[in-house]
């Protein structure tokens, strides 16, 4: 063991958060950085012993000897380590594997935790360091082993069968198989038509409303149920309806109480950013990272703007409900500041290990609009929406009247509703979306109605107009990232931290893109999701799924064993795998297609094939006769949400021999193309980073404001910042040898991705 020099040493996983951290301790400290896992499970085989207790074989993580090397040296040094890894059970995992690197060097090791980078916050957790949790340790190593067992031992089923390079994951399945049953469900769904009535009113005081048709003869009109179900039968109402006398039959009006809605949990955070900005899930959590680890806000240094991204809990600090009170009072004043503070209801399944997201300072100086000069456009955004959720959450409740007329007319009775804010409350702050509807649609579109300041019951109305509207009753809605991550979070399937990477692995693997911001499955993610339902009914379903994360639990509350947790899930599993193992010919003849084409080299009839770069066509003389042929097949164009710059026309995506691009939808007519963006930001000059094509027809990514920018890559980006220097997006690259990984093109620090859902985050 090396001389001690005094100073602690404190260790967290990013170089960002560490640089934060470093400012609020001071000189008696040195903050250093693991830069994410030091230790995983092996990429280059299984690495778990089955038959010992599922006992992990841990290995290094390619380049992080020289870390390991240097935190030991540190250690060394030090009068005391301090693990100050994130508050979860990833967090607490890296923590016991960088303890069980350095303990040679220095065995003065304990652990500390804080939900927020704020000087009170870091200085209380150094007053109550612990020892680490192997509970929860174990918590973690159970879900990386069982999802090791899915990836390792079902993904080589899907090569046999479709091609190399597939990956099945114990909850990305189950994602998948919920957006290809939505699709099935769309796919069987027949409209019924139904037709709507509306009456344009007159008061005696010559005011004018629109009343609209809800009951013929006492029974309710429901699109599915009882309806107006065509042209003919609407025309025999609107006849006898024009004959009818109109009266005011009942005015009510009743006070709505709306109550704020709790501060942001991971869930709810993704949802109501993806719908609001059309941002990835992916995207909104690194953004939400960036702002918890720390931003440059002018003189103030490095501060950590929001508390910890990662977690299930509406909890809320007593010391940040006082802040937030006082600022209510200041901002809004008292009539806005309810008697004591709001308390929300966190879900029974919910781990609650540290508070909801909200601000870390609530205070003017810390106002969006006050520091919005030193974050981008999305962090703006992020940390706005943030702060007006966690300030409408400690406001009194909103308070509007509504108003509902109905009209009798012979047998046929109209209503009209309207409502009107008495007390804005909490909307003063926070106004909330309109949620997506995933049941069936049926829905008029007509808007709530101007009523008559004077009307009385029993008036006797004028009709100026009837209108007839046909309608068709809609498929249900398919998922959007928003409504998937809400359905996850609601059935218990994964845990919100894991939401942005099991959608991330679905769009990389190509077994789900978007259609007009929604989620379609491929031709390739239906043949996985078929293949796997099939034949593995037991494994990849929603309640199994949501038994071993309440399992995993459990592990954490000392409630059951690693062992018991995976023998649980093992054994049946393992049943169901062998099972399937010793019919793989035969599965991969079931997934072929006859086609009516004819082999041109020996005459057979020619079958539909996967391979790495979707269906083809192959002899069915195969491994007599080898030939193939690509399968003629051009699909339609997709719609975007972009116009022609020549002509206003909506752009259609096609696809070409370099891959998909954007062309006018009145080719030939209008020949204006331009290539899809990658949705990435160039670093250089905030321009969008398309795909584009070399003069030797090699595809390349580059700043779409060339020639004044000439950035480019090689490689796919992502928006993700690199966790080690910082660099704001990362590479997408992939290797016989390595497999998937992302790597920054500034200091070249890798990310590994696993060959099932995970994807291992560095940072």
């Amino acid at each position: 063991m090396g001389s001690s020099d005094g100073k602690k040493l404190v260790i967290v996983e990013s170089p960002a958060k560490a640089k934060t951290i470093n400012k609020i301790l001071g000189k008696d400290y040195k903050v250093a950085a693991s830069v994410g896992h030091i230790i995983d499970l092996p990429k280059s085989k299984f690495g778990v012993d089955v038959e010992n207790g599922y006992q992990p074989e841990y290995t290094v993580i390619k380049g992080k000897n020289e870390v390991i090397k240097e935190l030991k040296a540190q250690a060394g040094k030090a009068s005391e380590v301090l693990l100050a890894t994130d508050p979860d059970r990833e967090g607490e995992a890296i923590a016991y594997f960088i303890a069980d690197s350095i303990k040679a060097v220095n065995s003065a090791i304990r652990r500390i935790e804080f939900n927020e980078i704020t000087r009170p916050a870091v200085l209380k957790a150094l007053e109550h360091p612990r020892e680490i949790d192997l509970d929860r340790v174990q918590a973690q190593q159970a879900r990386r082993v069982m999802d090791r067992i899915v990836g390792y031992q079902v993904s080589p089923i899907l090569w046999s069968t479709i091609f190399k390079g597939l990956s099945a994951g114990r909850v990305q399945s189950v994602a998948l198989r919920l957006i290809c049953e939505r699709e099935e469900e769309i796919g069987r769904f027949v409209p019924l038509e139904y037709w709507v009535i509306s009456a344009k009113l007159e008061t005696q005081s010559r005011e004018s409303f629109v009343a609209k048709l809800i009951k013929i003869g006492g029974q309710t009109l429901e699109p599915n149920k009882f309806r107006i179900p065509n042209e003919a039968e609407a025309k025999s109402h609107y006849e006898r309806l024009l004959k009818e006398t109109y009266r005011v039959a009942d005015i009510r009006t009743e006070k709505v109480t709306k109550k704020p809605l709790a501060p942001f949990i991971t869930s709810t955070l993704q949802q109501d950013a993806a719908r609001r900005f059309g941002m990835s899930t992916s995207r909104i959590m690194s953004i939400a990272q960036k702002l918890y680890e720390g931003i440059e806000v002018g003189e103030k240094g490095e501060v950590g703007l929001i508390t910890y991204m990662r977690t299930d809990s509406t909890r809320v600090s007593a010391e940040a409900l006082q802040s937030v009170r006082e600022y209510i009072t200041e901002t809004y004043g008292l009539d806005y500041l309810p008697p004591k503070p709001n308390v929300y209801q966190t879900k029974k399944s919910a781990q609650d290990a540290h508070e909801a997201i909200r601000p870390t300072y609530i205070s003017k100086e810390f106002e969006p609009q006050r520091i919005k000069k030193y974050l981008s456009a999305e962090e703006f955004r992020i940390y706005d929406l943030i702060w007006k959720r966690f300030v409408a959450s400690q406001l009194k409740p909103a308070i509007a009247e509504r108003v509902i007329i109905d009209v009798q007319a012979g047998e046929y009775l109209f209503r009209a509703e309207g409502e009107v804010i008495l007390f804005r409350g909490f909307l003063q702050a926070y106004q909330p979306e309109a949620e997506e509807k995933n049941g069936e649609g049926g829905e008029d579109g007509s808007q709530p109605a101007n009523l008559p300041k004077k009307i009385s019951p029993g008036e006797i109305l004028k009709l100026l107009e009837l209108l007839m509207k046909q309608n068709f009753t809609r498929p249900p809605a398919r998922y959007t990232e928003s409504s998937l991550v809400k359905t996850l979070d609601n059935l218990g399937i994964g845990r919100p931290s894991t939401y942005a990477q099991i959608i991330s692995t679905l769009f990389h693997r190509k077994y789900v893109e978007k259609v007009e911001r929604a989620l379609s499955p491929t031709e390739l993610g239906k043949t996985v999701n078929a293949l796997l339902v099939s034949h593995f009914p037991n494994i990849f379903n929603v309640k199994f799924t949501a038994l071993m994360e309440e399992e995993l639990d459990k592990i954490e509350q000392s409630q059951s064993t690693y062992r018991d947790t995976l023998d649980e899930f093992y054994h049946p599993f393992k049943q169901t795998l062998d099972q399937v193992a010793g019919k793989v010919k035969d599965l991969k003849s079931s997934l072929q297609k006859k086609s009516d084409i004819v082999c041109d080299v020996c005459g057979r009839p020619m079958v539909v094939k996967w391979g790495r770069n979707g269906q083809f066509l192959a002899c069915s003389g195969f491994p007599e006769c080898k030939n193939t042929r690509p399968l003629e097949e051009t699909p339609p164009p997709k719609e975007s949400d972009e116009k022609c710059e020549n002509c206003g026309s909506p752009m259609v995506v096609k696809r070409g021999r370099f891959g998909e691009f954007l062309a006018c939808s009145r080719y030939p007519e209008c020949k204006f193309t331009k290539p899809i963006s990658t949705g990435v930001a160039c670093p250089e000059d905030g321009g969008a980073i398309v795909q584009k094509q070399s003069r030797k027809g090699k595809i390349f990514y580059g700043c779409n404001n060339y020639p004044k920018c000439k950035f480019a890559l090689w490689n796919r980006p992502r928006a993700q910042s690199c966790p080690s220097c910082g660099f704001p997006l990362m590479e997408e690259k992939t290797t016989r040898k390595e497999g998937f990984y992302l790597q920054c093109p500034k200091c070249k620090h890798r990310e590994t991705v696993g060959t099932g859902e995970e994807v291992k985050s560095e940072a």
